[in-house]
């Protein structure tokens, strides 16, 4: 690294925030699925004004800019993909940045770049109001802003992808100048400093708050996907529906707030498990719940039972850390895993991979995870559905469940508490299954390829069928996703 530039960071945001050697830069390098590469350095503003001058600093030097949170996605995105880029990478993580204000007495908040969903679920909580994913993504601690920029929160049927038309961002012109865009609707000044200042120590008012026609939520989401019988999916990437400023960025701007609407907690909530042998049988159950229920889903999460089977064996560890500990331990099992990697790279009679290798093997001793009910139902079925349903609702699915199924294949049972936030968390930890597997048997398989597939909302026959000779080259193959939204 160019020493004046160097020195220049430094003197920003402190040279204890500023990564150079491999090993401190690891966690931020590297995916939690996949996705890794190499980077100059890894900044941590502490601040929006830090933010700001790294980033106009990063630009005058023409660096590449990769902005990255909590570094939770699935799919890549917030970490290098290999060496081969055309400048240096520099890796801006915003994590420091977390502070999160309440506006309209909570009904919406504006999130700094950093700030995360298990934060913002916890300072919501006494109001009696939640985030816009309260599943999932907050048992991970990912950040409120990634979601918006990559439009999550598929499995939230009432809600739909995260979506806001305010906040603070900045772009670069096409003269290669760095401009702050303030598209909140609250007037925060003129400069960026001013901005950024006012913003921070939340130096402002309801005199300052603007009228507003914009939106801080996908509010024609519940009309859409309701549409049972559209030839396009409710829901996919870079759906031009849902671009907007920081909404549906994927990395092109640097965002340092987002403006949101929260929701009222639901009163109840009930969790169903539903298994069944032929996928006709879903497609039955969503067409009628979509089409004809008063009240939607929360959530309504699918998965096979090739891949219920892995994510039992090879996500154990994941689903017993996160149930125990929660996500407050994740940093210091990942600096573990670091420590034994290291170790294993430097004396050559280990394997590679050796902290996943260690922590499969400990999995073997912790007891079956899974409710007893739940693990007959596996036996059952081959398709399994945790669906999630509130309020009046609920009495709703149990009496359509209960007749439904007097008179088709298939079965259902209402989760206690506890089997609820576990089959949740079984289906979440499935994702972790996908690579873990791939590194236990990296000397077995040929490599691994993930692929997210949007059906039409008409579409009967969404469970893939493979040609045998394309079967067979197969090792194992994990299926599940989002059914309500295809």
């Amino acid at each position: 690294m160019n020493n004046d530039f160097k020195k220049q960071l430094i003197s920003i945001i402190g040279a204890k925030n500023l990564l150079l050697n491999d090993w401190e830069k690891k966690p931020f390098s590297n995916g939690w699925r996949y996705g890794s590469g190499t980077a100059l350095a890894v900044v941590k503003p502490g601040n929006l004004t830090e933010l700001w001058k790294v980033l106009d600093l990063c630009v005058k030097n023409d660096l590449i800019i990769i902005m990255q949170a909590a570094n939770t996605g699935l799919t890549g995105g917030s970490t290098p993909y290999g060496s081969d880029y055309d400048r240096e990478v520099i890796i801006i993580n915003t994590l420091r940045i977390d502070k999160i204000h309440l506006l309209n007495n909570g009904n919406e908040i504006l999130a700094l770049a950093g700030s995360t969903l298990y934060d913002l679920e916890k300072k919501l909580l006494p109001l009696g109001r939640e985030p816009h994913s309260v599943i999932g993504s907050t048992s991970i601690g990912a950040s409120i802003v990634g979601g918006v920029c990559n439009n999550s929160g598929g499995s939230l049927v009432k809600r739909g992808p995260a979506y806001t038309e305010m906040s603070l961002y900045a772009k670069i012109d096409k003269n290669g100048k760095l401009l702050l865009i303030n598209d909140l609707d609250i007037d925060l000044g003129k400069s960026p400093e001013e901005i950024l200042n006012n913003l921070e120590n939340k130096c402002f008012g309801k005199k300052d708050l603007l009228k507003s026609k914009k939106v801080s939520s996908n509010e024609t989401y519940e009309k859409l996907v309701r549409n049972v019988n559209s030839t396009k999916p409710a829901r996919f990437n870079s759906d031009p529906k849902l671009l907007y400023g920081a909404s549906g960025s994927a990395g092109k701007v640097a965002v340092f707030a987002v403006r949101l609407k929260t929701y009222p907690s639901a009163k109840r909530n009930q969790v169903f498990y539903v298994g069944a042998n032929h996928p006709d049988t879903f497609w039955k159950i969503r067409k009628d719940v979509l089409k004809n229920f008063k009240c939607l889903p929360v959530s309504g999460d699918y998965m096979h039972k090739d891949c219920y089977d892995a994510a039992k064996k090879y996500s154990k560890d994941t689903f017993i850390v996160l149930e125990k500990l929660g996500t407050k331990f994740l940093p210091t099992l990942f600096e573990l895993k670091r420590k034994v990697d290291l170790l294993s790279k430097n004396i050559a009679i280990l394997p590679s991979n050796l902290s996943d290798r260690i922590m499969q093997f400990l999995s073997l001793f912790w007891p079956n995870h899974l409710p007893k009910r739940i693990e007959k139902f596996r036996k059952r079925f081959d398709h399994h559905w945790i669906i999630e349903m509130s309020d009046e609702g609920i009495d709703e699915a149990r009496d359509y469940f209960k007749k439904f199924f007097k008179n088709s294949e298939g079965d259902f049972f209402e989760c206690n508490e506890k089997e609820g936030k576990k089959a949740i968390l079984h289906r979440f930890t499935a994702a972790s299954a996908f690579g873990r597997y791939s590194k236990i048997h990296e000397n077995k398989i040929g490599g691994q390829m993930s692929m997210d597939i949007a059906f039409p909302r008409n579409e009967k026959n969404w469970f893939e069928k493979l040609p045998p000779d394309l079967e067979d080259s197969f090792e194992l193959k994990f299926y599940y996703g989002h059914l309500f939204c295809q």
